[in-house]
């Protein structure tokens, strides 16, 4: 895999967000697919319209590594984004296939020479995308699932059509994580900036099918939780998201990225600790 030689023009953009002019030699550039409108492993799809706000509420969001919201994760910056289509190619459900590519740099240091080759050689090549939505469209009844909620399931399949959350409506985004296994397949750093072929995919209308999602939910919970207040002890956050329900995660995720705010789950948790004769310490 190759990186791209900076332009004029996309050397303006960098400098545009740094403290200080840099040259063309002293940075290393990458484009990546964030996501599209193709349904992802957890059921789900970003409208073409929300690919449309993400592109440009990523410009100058940050690269990290595992969703780690901790300051030396912090690896490369989004300094363009392009919602591309290609009419050529269809989604599973039937749409002209969309996707966010963005276009992220890194200054070259001796600490990243790994990273670059590992970029280069395409270890380090898979994405996936932290961001806020406001609502989740059911594909069956189209209500919002975040609002009013509905009994259809996403993986499921009712009267011959598969049940997806249409993400909606996005009002932040967060960071892009370099990970091992994407919710979104096609995600990741590419060779050049066309769009990949998208495979059509199929969800099975099973108990395994749940469980990945709840699993999924679980992870963006405590992920959302611990930066949220990032000094509760993680044993508390797990026995406290053990005992939520799919709607509960949802709702609990949808709340804190909404409101920006601390949640206050803690004195339930102490509470419940105590009646057991058990207490947790812990900061604010």
């Amino acid at each position: 895999m190759d990186s791209f030689t900076l332009d004029k023009n996309e050397l303006e953009k960098i400098n545009r967000l740094t403290r200080r002019r840099f040259e063309p030699e002293e940075l290393y550039a990458f484009p990546i697919v964030l996501c599209d409108n193709e349904t992802d492993r957890d059921g789900e799809r970003f409208s073409v319209n929300a690919l449309k706000t993400l592109a440009k509420l990523f410009i100058g969001k940050t690269g990290i590594f595992d969703h780690d919201p901790k300051g030396r994760n912090q690896t490369a910056r989004i300094y363009d984004t392009k919602v591309v289509t290609d009419s050529a190619l269809k989604t599973s459900f039937g749409e002209p296939y969309t996707s966010l590519v963005g276009y992220a740099y890194m200054v070259r240091t001796e600490k990243n020479t790994d990273l670059i080759k590992e970029i280069d050689a395409g270890i380090k090549k898979e994405v996936s995308v932290s961001c806020a939505v406001k609502k989740k469209i059911c594909s069956i009844c189209g209500r919002d699932k975040q609002s009013k909620g509905c009994s259809h399931r996403p993986g499921k399949v009712y009267s011959s059509e598969l049940c997806t959350l249409i993400l909606d409506d996005v009002y932040d985004a967060y960071e892009f994580s370099f990970v091992a296994i994407p919710a979104q397949p096609k995600a990741g750093v590419k060779k050049t900036f066309n769009c990949p072929p998208v495979a059509k995919q199929n969800y099975p209308d099973s108990d395994e099918t749940l469980n990945i999602l709840t699993k999924r939910l679980k992870r963006q919970a405590s992920a959302a939780i611990m930066m949220e207040m990032p000094l509760v002890p993680g044993s508390v956050v797990k026995k406290f998201i053990d005992r939520l329900s799919c709607d509960e995660l949802d709702e609990l995720i949808c709340e804190i990225t909404k409101n920006h705010r601390r949640v206050s789950f803690l004195e339930e948790i102490s509470d419940k600790e105590k009646s057991c004769g058990k207490t947790q310490n812990f900061k604010m």
